[in-house]
């Protein structure tokens, strides 16, 4: 006999109820709507599923409490519901990390670089993000509002500056000094957002998160996510 919506529906329940109880260390009965409440103080994936997770609790209580016969449930979840929960019991199992999507080659720029330099990779490769260093010491994150902001301070008049300033020069006038944040690759790509929507909540507005082995400035930064980036995840 072919498996029913409502079977596949409740296996996947199942399943992120007892990931639930993990999350919050429950060893004793509680129900599915406070092991909400408290697995979203400590996962924002299960903030982030928060109202769906609800919805589907409704929806498994009509299916159990309705059902009429082994064959016959009276709420038959539709295939998209079905999908929608089991992609959503498979995200919280195993949650993509930042060091699996956004690993990449990241184009650095000494402090000694000219803004020369600099504008002909924004010209061939789009960029408007730049992370700055001295050898291999993090200096700060170099923006196109960095740049723009030091030619609007530096022209005399309707004059534009004769002397062509380098990426330190340019550091000097970012308005947001630590407009960046180290991350570890091990964190999920749903902590990073949870970074980039707390930074604006607290009126500290990161250009990007850098992707190290352990979050450490002094490691080899081996990716980078930007607002826009993170925009995309589902």
């Amino acid at each position: 006999m072919a498996t029913q919506n409502s079977d596949r529906f409740l296996t996947a329940f199942n399943r992120i109820d007892h990931r639930l109880r993990d999350i919050i260390g429950a060893k004793d009965f509680l129900p599915f709507y406070r092991l909400v409440d408290q697995a979203k103080k400590k996962d924002v994936l299960v903030r982030k599923y928060e109202d769906d997770l609800r919805s589907y609790a409704d929806l498994r209580n009509a299916i159990v409490h309705h059902r009429t016969s082994m064959e016959y449930v009276i709420a038959e979840p539709h295939v998209d519901v079905v999908e929608k929960i089991e992609l959503m019991d498979s995200t919280l199992a195993k949650p993509t990390l930042v060091g699996q999507m956004f690993r990449k080659k990241v184009y650095v720029f000494q402090e000694k670089d000219s803004l020369k330099y600099v504008l002909k990779v924004i010209r061939s490769r789009r960029y408007t993000q730049f992370p700055v260093y001295s050898n291999n010491q993090f200096k700060g994150l170099v923006t196109t509002v960095g740049i723009t902001n030091w030619l609007a301070t530096t022209m005399a008049g309707n004059q534009l500056p004769k002397h062509i300033p380098t990426m330190h020069d340019i550091l000097l006038h970012e308005k947001n000094k630590v407009n960046y944040k180290f991350i570890s690759r091990y964190i999920t790509i749903y902590e990073a957002e949870e970074i980039f929507k707390q930074g604006v909540e607290r009126g500290r507005r990161f250009e990007a998160l850098l992707i190290t082995e352990h979050g450490k400035p002094q490691e080899k930064l081996i990716g980078m996510i930007t607002p826009i980036d993170i925009m995309k995840v589902d």
